[in-house]
């Protein structure tokens, strides 16, 4: 560490290229064009891994055994990565230490809260919201994650059942046996949070519709419903995910697909969304990458991290939204391209990466297949969420291996690294 903080020290100087002041610190070369440094410590990184957590290091609560052979590679002999590295899931049920303490025991390697990245977790900049009183929809600990994400005045849709039974009708056994008195004192929501899929949909999906339609007064009726409607942030457009079943599971995305098409049907308008998070969202591309740079820095490598690599199952979230990202950064590059995001969330940190490859393992949701001819040579459906265009293009991988250990040595070997 101490030749690091004399390299960040000399590189600093006027005149000073980093060759040359890696070469006034002891170490013995830099080569940037191939990303990485030789010396008598450690390399220097200019590359990161955003890597899926579903699928490619566990399935379900069972670690996949090629993931403790790549953490054997990314991790030195004093425990600490090698290089910057981030866990970028779709999972949104499950507060960030608690699976940033998960994986630290199914991978033997201490992962800190800020490394795991939540489907919701760019909510963060969402600022001109976390004054509002927000309907929160999803599971496991809602509205410790609202808060953490910085919402401040959040209603859960069974406290919002709870205030109006009459709403929830489905269930048979949850109907109220007398008619409630209608009340006025409840407080008017000014917007919705979709932070994952609910266990309860008939009851969530009805009681988000009350609250869109009557403008935040589900205990009161409206002639015609307002559009626009309330602002509706969502997190995770997943049609599916893997698990420890043989086939794939419902996720988020397809409880958004409901609901979207409810309230078409419903009003003959679209379900409009403020902002959209997880993969495939740009959105969440920066935000991760901005994490990688964080911890670069924490760590006193003082080379930029130019060169991304995200390592997923799921083509239309993991490659869709890595290759998105890949082309948003070429034309940063190209013609100075402003950050993308959603309207109104707090601008980050210009970037510093350059690239962003796609690498695809075969260890959960995508499976290699041979041609099937009885399907005539028709396209596979398109399973990726409506507010993400249709792209065959985005959804090839710049790498294909079968699992994430391969997923490492192929990185290693194009940064020239030992492995």
């Amino acid at each position: 560490m101490a030749a690091l903080r004399r390299v960040a020290a000399l590189g600093a100087a006027p005149g000073l290229c980093w060759r040359a002041a890696c070469a006034a610190a002891g170490f013995r070369s830099l080569c940037p064009q191939r990303g990485y440094a030789v010396g008598p410590a450690q390399s220097l990184p200019t590359f990161g891994f955003l890597l899926d957590i579903d699928g490619v290091l566990v399935r379900g609560h069972r670690v996949i055994p090629a993931a403790l052979e790549a953490f054997r590679r990314l991790v030195n002999s004093q425990g600490q990565l090698r290089v910057p590295v981030v866990f970028v899931t779709n999972a949104g049920n499950i507060l960030q230490y608690g699976k940033a303490q998960e994986l630290s025991d199914l991978l033997g390697c201490k992962v800190d809260p800020d490394q795991v990245i939540l489907s919701h977790s760019p909510m963060k900049l969402f600022s001109q919201y976390h004054e509002k009183r927000m309907l929160v929809s999803g599971q496991g600990p809602l509205v410790e994650n609202a808060r953490i994400l910085g919402f401040r005045n959040v209603v859960t849709v069974d406290e919002l059942r709870m205030a109006f039974p009459a709403l929830d009708m489905v269930d048979l056994e949850r109907r109220p046996k007398t008619t409630p008195l209608p009340r006025n004192d409840f407080p008017a929501i000014e917007g919705v949070l979709l932070l994952g899929e609910p266990v309860r949909w008939e009851t969530s999906l009805q009681l988000i519709m009350d609250v869109l339609l009557s403008n935040g007064k589900p205990g009161t009726g409206l002639a015609t419903a307002p559009y626009p409607h309330l602002p509706v942030l969502a997190s995770n457009v997943d049609l599916l995910w893997m698990a420890e079943a043989k086939m794939p599971r419902f996720g988020h995305g397809t409880f958004l697909l409901c609901l979207e098409t409810i309230y078409r049907k419903v009003t003959g308008k679209e379900l409009r969304y403020e902002g959209l998070m997880g993969k495939p969202s740009i959105l969440t591309y920066q935000y991760a990458e901005g994490l990688i740079r964080q911890q670069a820095e924490r760590r006193g490598w003082p080379v930029p991290i130019q060169k991304l690599y995200a390592v997923g199952d799921n083509p239309m979230s993991d490659i869709y939204g890595a290759n998105l990202f890949h082309q948003h950064l070429q034309k940063a590059r190209r013609d100075g391209a402003q950050e993308l995001g959603p309207t109104g969330p707090r601008k980050q940190q210009p970037s510093t990466a350059q690239s962003c490859a796609s690498i695809l393992v075969c260890t959960g949701v995508y499976r290699p297949r041979d041609p099937e001819p009885a399907q005539g040579g028709k396209e596979s459906p398109f399973h990726g969420h409506r507010d993400f265009s249709f792209s065959p293009g985005l959804m090839e991988a710049s790498h294909v291996v079968n699992d994430v250990n391969e997923a490492v040595q192929l990185v290693f070997r194009k940064e020239g690294w030992a492995l």
